[in-house]
C-alpha cells in the first residue's frame, strides 16, 4: 500500500500528502541551498522525524503503563556537513520527558532505551551521529 504522494509545485517546493489520513506537509528547499526556507526542507523533515519517532515509541510504553507524558517534547537540530555532497551528519535531539508523578531510575532507563532503538533511529544510515539528551522534569 502506498504511504504518500508527493508532488513538485515549482521553485523547489513539493507537497506531500499522506494517502491515508490526507493530512499534508509542504516541503521547501533551505536558502543555504537555492530555496526560500519557507517551510521544512526534506533533510528537517529526516531529523525531525527521529524526535517525532521517539516520542511516539515512549508514548506507547507510557500509554500501556498509564504513565502521563502530556507535555513532553523534543528538540531537534540538524547538523549538515560542510564540504563533500549534502547529506545529515548529525542529529542532536533533547528530550525533556514531563510526567506528574516523578520516574524511577529503571523507568527513565526504560524510557531511553525504547527511544534510543526507535524505528528511526535504527533506520538512520550509522554515519550519521545521533547525539540524545534526556531530561526527566515532575510537572
Amino acid at each position: 500500500m502506498t504511504t504518500s504522494k508527493v508532488i513538485y509545485l515549482n521553485e523547489l517546493r513539493t507537497n506531500a500528502i499522506h494517502l491515508a489520513s490526507q493530512n499534508e506537509i509542504t516541503t521547501d528547499a533551505p536558502k543555504d541551498n537555492h530555496g526560500k526556507g519557507e517551510a521544512f526542507s526534506p533533510t528537517d523533515l529526516a531529523a525531525t522525524s527521529l524526535g517525532a519517532c521517539m516520542l511516539t515509541v515512549m508514548g506507547i510504553y507510557a500509554q500501556n503503563n498509564q504513565i502521563n507524558m502530556t507535555g513532553s517534547h523534543a528538540e531537534v537540530t540538524k547538523i549538515m556537513n560542510t564540504e563533500g555532497p549534502r547529506r545529515i551528519v548529525g542529529i542532536d535531539v533533547k528530550i525533556q520527558f514531563c510526567t506528574t508523578e516523578p520516574l524511577s531510575e529503571k523507568l527513565q532507563t526504560i524510557f531511553k532505551n525504547i527511544a534510543d532503538t526507535c524505528p528511526v533511529a535504527k533506520s538512520l544510515h550509522p554515519e550519521i551521529v545521533q547525539n540524545i539528551v534526556f531530561e526527566f522534569k515532575t510537572l
